[in-house]
């Protein structure tokens, strides 16, 4: 899998991140503090100075960036790599969104723009979608994927696996998409998002080693 131009592209988008959290720093008093994280009802829980705050997302999609290129490197299933590429790129992209969408809403209220409080969970929810649509396309790896142990070492349990979560995925996304843009309170968001992702997590794991044990029952 070839990783340079998505590396360059995403480092690029870091350095105008960073570019952005320099400019928008100057704009607002030398003493301020802007949020870095926010409660399950949307309300900022911890502060920062200005620029460290908008430093963050900056930082953290550059140093993301560097690992999802160096996955392709070290994982052991060299073979089975390239077919997992599309679920990677989705990865990839969708990190970086969300860092967008969280810097945005630190930093564009200094322009006099202020971020809806969902902003940051509907891009969960779109970033869950573009996951869902491309795990099936996955193939068997330790770094890529739903990594059972059940999954890894069968490549039929793998495509069922991934085939269910898939599904899951997106409708957990599409749920909290819905939930995000719907006139609710960002107390019920935060259960919706949670119970989505947990759900969309687990089930697969669990069906996975239900396909373990039933192909183990009928070699008996």
């Amino acid at each position: 899998m070839k990783v340079t131009r998505p590396l360059l592209a995403s480092l690029a988008l870091a350095a105008a991140m960073a570019v952005f959290a320099f400019v928008t720093a100057a704009r607002v008093p030398a003493d301020a503090v802007l949020p870095t994280h926010w409660d399950a009802s949307g309300t900022p829980d911890a502060f920062s100075p200005a620029l460290w705050a908008l430093l963050m997302p900056a930082g953290l999609a550059a140093i993301t960036s560097l690992i999802l290129a160096i996955i392709p490197r070290i994982e052991p299933l060299q073979d089975k790599l390239e077919g997992s590429a599309p679920l990677l790129r989705a990865a990839w992209i969708g990190i970086m969104l969300l860092f967008v969408i969280i810097q945005a809403t630190i930093g564009l209220p200094a322009y006099g723009i202020d971020m809806p409080v969902n902003a940051i969970m509907l891009g969960i929810g779109v970033m869950l979608v573009m996951l869902g649509n491309a795990l099936p396309k996955s193939r068997p790896g330790f770094f890529v994927g739903i990594r059972t142990p059940w999954a890894i070492m069968d490549a039929d349990n793998w495509i069922a696996t991934h085939r269910l979560g898939g599904k899951l995925m997106m409708l957990a996304g599409l749920v909290i998409i819905v939930t995000s843009l719907a006139p609710v309170s960002p107390e019920v968001t935060a259960i919706v998002v949670l119970v989505s992702v947990f759900g969309a997590a687990l089930v697969p794991f669990g069906y996975s080693w239900w396909l373990w044990q039933k192909g183990r029952g009928s070699k008996a």
